[in-house]
Formats: structure tokens, C-alpha cells, sequence
């Protein structure tokens, strides 16, 4: 892969952004009295779960988006239908691979976190979105 001037930079830049977002998020499903079971589950190509969470019996898969503010799109906006299906194909597959699907079933949960230039980020957190 090739990188252009400043390049490699804002592909760090960015991901310490997603890294933070994250830390945001999880504190924000732990305040809600949620369980944050694994972060950053990778199952090969196919993608990653940002936040694997438990909900009492409900398995809760998240993603996480972080955006500054000023961002051309809301946080929220960025999951779109295939980021859906894809986040759907790897709620089973986590599920297959960790002993099936806990008895409240499964949800897609989203936070969108939206760093401001000053000031206390803002977490918003949306339930089952897919």
C-alpha cells in the first residue's frame, strides 16, 4: 500500500480518534449497567466488532463511530444497509463461536461519539438499529 505525503500520519490520527471513541463508548455501556464482554473481535476478512456487550440475557453487538465536530456527516449516519448486514453476519458468527445465542437473543446497538473542538465529547447511543 502506498501512502501519500502526511498520509501514514492521519491513518494514525485516525485511528487513536476510533481508539478514543471506543474508550467513550464502552464507558458509556458500562454506566448503562452493561457488561463489555471483548472489543475489537476480528473474524478474518469479514470485519470487526468494535464493542461486544451484555445487556442482562441480550448478547449486544456495537458499533462504534467517532466523528470531530464540523465532519461532513453525523456519526450515526455512517452505518449504512451493507454495514448493517455485515454487522448482522458478525453478531452470528460471534454468537456460533462462543456457544450460540443467549436466551434475550441478539441486538445491534449503535454510539455515535462527536468530539467538539472545546468542551465534553458527545455520546449518543441507539438500540437496535439493524
Amino acid at each position: 500500500m502506498t501512502v501519500g505525503a502526511g498520509g501514514g500520519a492521519d491513518m494514525n490520527a485516525r485511528g487513536a480518534l476510533g481508539r478514543y471513541g471506543e474508550e467513550l463508548a464502552a464507558r458509556r455501556l458500562t454506566e448503562a449497567g452493561m457488561t463489555v464482554v471483548e472489543r475489537n473481535w476480528r473474524c478474518g476478512r469479514t470485519g470487526e466488532i468494535d464493542i461486544v456487550a451484555r445487556d442482562g440475557d441480550v448478547l449486544v453487538i456495537c458499533e462504534v463511530k467517532t466523528r470531530r465536530a464540523g465532519s461532513f456527516e453525523h456519526p450515526m449516519a455512517a452505518v449504512t444497509a451493507a454495514k448493517s448486514d455485515r454487522l448482522r453476519g458478525l453478531a452470528e458468527r460471534w454468537a456460533q463461536e462462543h456457544g450460540g445465542a443467549p436466551p434475550g437473543g441478539v441486538r445491534i446497538d449503535l454510539i455515535g461519539v462527536l468530539l467538539p473542538d472545546r468542551g465534553a465529547a458527545v455520546v449518543e447511543h441507539a438500540r437496535g438499529v439493524a
